[in-house]
């Protein structure tokens, strides 16, 4: 028997295969590529390893859009909505091409089946194994197809649900963006509305504020003349009567005061009448801060006062606490701000004799002084007219104004414009009133800038006095300084 080679195409005539059709199209121009795998299966062998099968395409773009659905705005949602929706109609047109290329596929298959059988017919031994190996093959190839197509329809019906889902949310989409607009339109002309009633009401105010303008320029003219009128008549005007009147009331108030510590001196002399106490001398003054306390005989057989040994303290409200007030040494004293709310006491030493003299109660402090001090805290610098009267220990003798500057961070004490003394709050600066020098004491303090240099000052009025003192020690206890007298930071002992 004549053995058939393999190289069976060479011997055969072309005739005896029958042509494909030329109504088959093909969806490319090359056969897809198979391999026989295990169990003699049909495998598909991929170019790409990561091209997407078409399901997971459509899942993978499905989650994205859920994912950015949120951070999307009404707008961009729109937009994208629309993108989707023409990836869905272009996946469906994928779709039927795959469906048409599925087709011509069986069409190919079957031609080649029929050729395959009509060569069949014509080999014999081993070349016809061949042909039905060839023959199973394209059958497995048909079967492959089969599924295929099953798969291609349910992802046809799952891309046509997401085109209607992606289509219905574009249209909501493009809903939402239209109220919106009406929205935002309805806004824009309720906010023209607003700005054009404030436009008109600020003309309407203009217009008043001008005619109220002229009315109140007419009458501060009426005013004015009656004022020039008034003063050319020279009558008193009501807040000068007012202030006459404060004056007489002080006098009165003054004078009370006198007579109220004279009856309880006298009340105090008649409870201790019983005692051997001779009474020599008694203190004379109001116990207010603002005025002075002067040491003055009660009787013939009294020493002089100037050949007496003096010495003042202050002692606290309920005598626990005595302070030595360093430099009182004199028969007048007048009260500082650190002697308000305490008692003030003076020994008096004459040969064998030790008298102690107290006054009836703790000092007062000044009517309206605390308010004064509070408007001046709120300035960054005041200024004080003084005159010194002291220099260094020394008399001067100069009395020209001079300005003393108390300031948050430093004093400072000049003369026009050349400064005398200019120093930063700190513990070698001593402030506090002058303690003896007559009747002026209550009006002048004691200010020593650093060691070696001090001043005594004397201002207009006792008010300014201890205002300056009360603000000085005020600023200085911001900066963590205390600022007293010299030694008056050791108390005694009672």
């Amino acid at each position: 028997m004549t053995r058939v080679t393999r190289d069976f195409g060479d011997t055969m005539q072309k005739e005896a295969v029958p042509a494909v059709s030329s109504d088959v199209m093909f969806a490319s121009s090359r056969f897809p590529n198979y391999r026989i795998g295990s169990n003699n299966q049909i495998i598909e062998t991929k170019d790409d390893p990561k091209v997407l099968s078409m399901k997971e395409v459509v899942a993978r773009e499905t989650a994205q859009l859920l994912e950015q659905h949120n951070r999307l705005s009404v707008r961009d949602l729109a937009s994208k909505f629309e993108k989707g929706l023409a990836a869905a109609a272009k996946l469906s047109e994928e779709a039927r091409l795959r469906e048409a290329a599925s087709l011509e596929k069986h069409v190919l298959l079957k031609k080649l089946r029929d050729a395959l059988e009509s060569l069949k017919g014509r080999v014999a031994g081993r070349n016809k194994d061949d042909v039905e190996e060839a023959i199973a093959m394209v059958e497995a190839l048909a079967v492959q197809l089969t599924q295929r197509e099953g798969e291609l329809i349910q992802e046809k019906a799952e891309v046509k649900k997401l085109a209607n889902f992606l289509k219905q949310a574009s249209e909501d989409a493009k809903k939402l963006v239209d109220e919106e607009r009406a929205f935002a339109r309805c806004e824009i002309e309720e906010a023209r509305a607003a700005v054009q009633r404030v436009e008109e009401a600020l003309q309407e105010h203009e217009r008043m504020s001008q005619a109220s303008g002229k009315q109140d320029l007419e009458q501060l003219m009426k005013e004015v003349q009656e004022a020039r009128r008034i003063k050319m008549l020279h009558q008193p005007s009501k807040v000068m009567d007012m202030e006459h009147e404060l004056r007489a009331l002080r006098a009165q108030l003054s004078e009370k005061t006198r007579q109220y510590l004279r009856l309880q001196k006298e009340l105090s002399r008649t409870k201790r009448g019983g005692e051997n106490d001779p009474h020599l001398y008694e203190l004379e003054g109001i116990e207010i801060l603002g005025s002075y306390l002067q040491i003055q005989p009660s009787s013939d057989n009294a020493p002089e006062v100037s050949n007496c040994s003096i010495q003042w303290y202050r002692v606290s409200s309920d005598g626990a606490k005595k302070e030595l007030i360093s430099g009182a040494t004199k028969s007048v004293y007048a009260p500082e701000p650190f002697d308000v709310g305490r008692i003030l006491q003076v020994d008096i030493i004459s040969e064998s004799q030790h008298i102690r003299l107290s006054t009836a109660g703790p000092i007062d402090p000044a009517a309206g002084l605390g308010t004064y001090v509070e408007a001046l805290v709120r300035k960054h610098d005041t200024e004080f007219n003084v005159v010194v009267s002291q220099m260094n220990g020394s008399s001067h003798p100069t009395e020209s104004i001079h300005v003393l500057h108390i300031g948050k961070m430093r004093m400072k004490l000049c003369k026009g414009r050349t400064t005398i003394a200019k120093e930063y709050y700190s513990s070698s600066m001593q402030l506090c009133g002058v303690r003896g020098g007559g009747n002026a004491a209550a009006q002048a303090l004691f200010w020593q800038p650093k060691k070696g240099h001090s001043f005594v000052l004397a201002f207009e009025s006792e008010r300014e006095r201890n205002a300056a003192i009360m603000l000085a020690r005020r600023f200085a206890f911001d900066c963590n300084i205390m600022l007293a007298g010299p030694d008056d930071r050791a108390p005694l002992g009672t």
